[in-house]
């Protein structure tokens, strides 16, 4: 926080791997998960990292579950953490079968797009939403030629998917239900990435 706006980051040419130095302070006063926020300035991009070093930074925040990287018990299924819990992050990776992901579209709203997985504890997640954003652009460009089946097809083909999953800021539902909302931050496929995911290009 506070937030880059897409343009910023295009500027920058900030994407996931992105090497950047800046000044950092740490926020003061957090509530909620969000215990990672940092105020930020003077950003510069300095180049990107390898894959090798990206994978170690995601492996750096690695749990074998959903509920062990929020330290929460949850229920099948469940996407809304609640209110007056105490989450000490706000976001985890997990490592996961390319065969227990898959993109499908929204039961609501069928011209978006969403994420099912199931963790490594056999825990399964439905209707996920994708603020990947390359990834969402992409995905979404299949959606749009009815032709999803060839993308879940392109990830099953890998050895491993790495999910980053984060929490929304807090937020209230249209029926009542308040608190953070789980959400896929970053979908990453082992050893192949599609460039035009990962480009601004």
């Amino acid at each position: 926080m506070p937030y880059l706006q897409s343009a910023r980051c295009q500027e920058l040419n900030i994407l996931p791997g992105a090497v950047l130095s800046g000044d950092f302070t740490a926020s003061q006063n957090l509530e909620g998960p969000h215990q990672e926020d940092y105020e930020y300035s003077n950003l510069r991009f300095l180049g990107p990292c390898t894959s090798t070093e990206f994978k170690n930074v995601m492996e750096s925040a690695m749990f074998h579950s959903v509920a062990e990287g929020f330290e929460l018990t949850l229920q099948e299924r469940q996407k809304l953490l609640p209110v007056g819990n105490h989450i000490r992050r706000s976001i985890i990776t997990i490592s996961t079968s390319p065969v227990e992901i898959e993109i499908v579209e929204d039961s609501y709203k069928p011209e978006k797009i969403r994420l099912n997985f199931i963790d490594q504890s056999g825990h399964e997640f439905k209707y996920i939403a994708i603020t990947d954003l390359g990834f969402h652009n992409h995905a979404l460009q299949h959606h749009e030629r009815d032709d999803l089946i060839a993308l879940n097809k392109w990830i099953r083909g890998q050895d491993e998917v790495l999910l980053r999953l984060g929490l929304s800021r807090r937020h209230q539902a249209p029926d009542g239900r308040e608190g953070y909302w789980l959400q896929a931050n970053g979908i990453y496929t082992f050893p192949e990435y599609r460039m035009d995911i990962r480009s601004y290009a």
